[in-house]
């Protein structure tokens, strides 16, 4: 897989992934799905004293699931009977204000087992330790033939060239440097990206950055007041506390003022009277929420926390798996000759735009637990707080929005005049409009929808002739590879809202109509990047 140069030292691949976290695994599995090998190289960093937890969304479980991963991964997370509650309280010696229940991934398997209407999920969230999740990628790695894994090497220098780029590293073994010539690197490694520094992009805050502290600690009483199986989120004024081990391990974030070094012991009484209270550990962070100024440069991209710094305010890895997912499947196609180079700028176009709305509703939810601090130190009522609270959508089921994200604006997608569906906060909308996820259905044979897609383009032929046939051809004739997916079940039809639906490897509907096309090769030349796509005017 690896080509040895001329020199010993000298190793030449498609792809460098640098950080072998969840979002470079994820990416090397994705172009291996693809047939595309690649060298991970990771530095090895020790394991946190103090796992987090990884909240991932069911929209990740199903791009997951694509690559064999959703199984395994649900063995090594939380068990599915654990509820993820959210409580609000003034203090813990009252009654909540408001708890936010998160149901259970067995609760939301009975809610939705009859529904068939495609506001269903393939995949419910997994809670998930964030050990747990890196150790069950990289065994996956390790098993991969086509990734070639090199575990205690760290990069650093990268130098752009004519024909891709050159990566200076170093294994810790030995210190050696190793030079690595490959002709697309993946900076893959965390907030303090050496790719994005030696790639010279910066990063974009939003606005002036709070600062806050996070104490590790272990408290008994905490543990008495948690609502029972599960892991628990509690937040009491202006602290807010993270369940860690279902017993009594926490992690409480609190705004710090950022001249004074506050005793962390000092801080949690303010909040907790717990003889039983022991710190762990303390760690300063700010919410500046900083996303890359570019996703790219040459051959260089970002993706995960390199290219956006959410981390601990965000505790989901569901951005950067989305990043991966769709930076894998362009890489490949460009690589294995049947896209066009420009389809890898639409990396940057679909997913900057959807990690500045993440970074949004983020926001929205530390400025709701400030929010909430200073109403409930003025002295407001239970039920006004309350209200409050309710108008929040983060604070209640989210579904609709998680899995109802859309590349309005992609120059790969064949976009529509009209006006798309609105999202539903609490369901999933059933639709296939250009640019979103088409409703996961259940065939009458018991099957997952999702699981007859192919790895690359699906063409879902719901017409009565087999119209999509010739289109499929007509694709497969120029090298785009295309798989035709006839099928006349009704609950498809009843919700897939058009006869003939072209699905992308990442499962996003790319273009749509009832009846073949006349400019066919026009489209097809634009989902591949070949060509540009001029959106419409009327458009959402």
């Amino acid at each position: 897989m690896i080509e040895v140069g001329v020199a010993a030292t000298v190793l030449r691949t498609p792809v460098l992934v640098v950080g072998a976290g969840p979002v470079g695994a994820v990416l090397a599995l994705e172009l291996a799905h693809h047939g595309v090998p690649s060298l991970v190289v990771d530095r090895g960093d020790p394991p946190p004293r103090h796992d987090a937890l990884d909240h991932l969304g069911g929209r990740s479980m199903e791009l997951l699931r694509r690559l064999g991963l959703s199984a395994g991964i649900r063995r090594a997370g939380v068990d599915a009977d654990a509820a993820t509650d959210v409580v609000w309280s003034r203090r813990l010696d009252r009654p909540p204000v408001l708890v936010a229940q998160r149901p259970s991934v067995n609760q939301l398997r009975q809610r939705y087992a009859t529904v068939n209407d495609g506001s269903a999920p393939a995949e419910h969230h997994q809670p998930v330790f964030g050990s747990h999740l890196t150790a069950t990628l990289r065994a996956a790695l390790r098993a991969a033939p086509l990734v070639d894994l090199r575990e205690g090497w760290t990069c650093t220098q990268l130098r752009v060239d004519a024909d891709g780029a050159t990566a200076t590293l170093h294994d810790a073994r030995d210190g050696a440097p190793v030079t690595v010539a490959a002709r697309y690197v993946a900076g893959c490694d965390g907030p303090a990206s050496i790719v994005r520094s030696c790639a010279d992009i910066g990063l974009e805050g939003l606005g002036t950055p709070v600062p806050y502290r996070a104490i590790s600690l272990r408290s008994k009483e905490l543990a008495l007041r948690s609502r029972g199986p599960g892991l628990s989120t509690i937040v009491v004024g202006g602290l807010t506390l993270l369940s860690r081990d279902e017993r009594d391990a926490w992690v409480a974030h609190v705004a710090v003022d950022p001249l004074s070094r506050p005793d962390p012991a000092s801080l949690l009484h303010g909040f907790l009277d717990d003889g039983s209270l022991e710190v762990l550990g303390v760690q300063d962070w700010t919410d500046a929420l900083e996303v890359a100024s570019s996703y790219r440069r040459g051959p260089v991209f970002l993706a995960g926390e390199a290219a956006h710094r959410f981390r601990p305010a965000g505790d989901t890895s569901d951005t950067g798996i989305a990043d991966a997912v769709d930076l894998g499947w362009k890489l490949a196609a460009v690589h294995n000759g049947w896209a066009a180079p420009a389809l890898l700028d639409s990396y940057e176009a679909e997913r900057r735009p959807a990690a500045l709305m993440d970074r949004e509703i983020l926001s929205r939810g530390l400025e709701t637990r400030r929010r909430f601090a200073r109403l409930a130190a003025a002295g407001a009522p239970q039920d006004y707080l309350a209200g409050v609270l309710r108008q929040e959508p983060h604070v209640v089921d989210d579904a609709g929005i998680g899995f109802g994200a859309r590349y309005a604006t992609s120059p790969v997608i064949w976009h529509e005049r009209g006006t798309p569906p609105s999202l539903h906060g609490r369901r999933i909308t059933p639709s296939t409009w250009p640019g979103g996820r088409p409703p996961a259905v259940r065939l009458s044979d018991g099957a997952q929808l999702f699981d007859r897609l192919g790895a690359q383009f699906t063409l879902v032929d719901l017409t009565d002739d087999g119209a999509g046939a010739p289109l499929c051809a007509a694709a497969v004739s120029r090298g785009i590879p295309m798989a035709h997916l006839p099928l006349t079940d009704p609950a498809v039809r009843a919700c897939w809202g058009r006869r003939l639906v072209l699905v992308r490897p990442d499962h996003h509907v790319a273009w749509r109509d009832d009846t073949p096309p006349d400019n066919w090769l026009t489209i097809l030349d634009t989902v591949r990047g070949a060509t540009t796509h001029a959106l419409p005017t009327a458009r959402s």
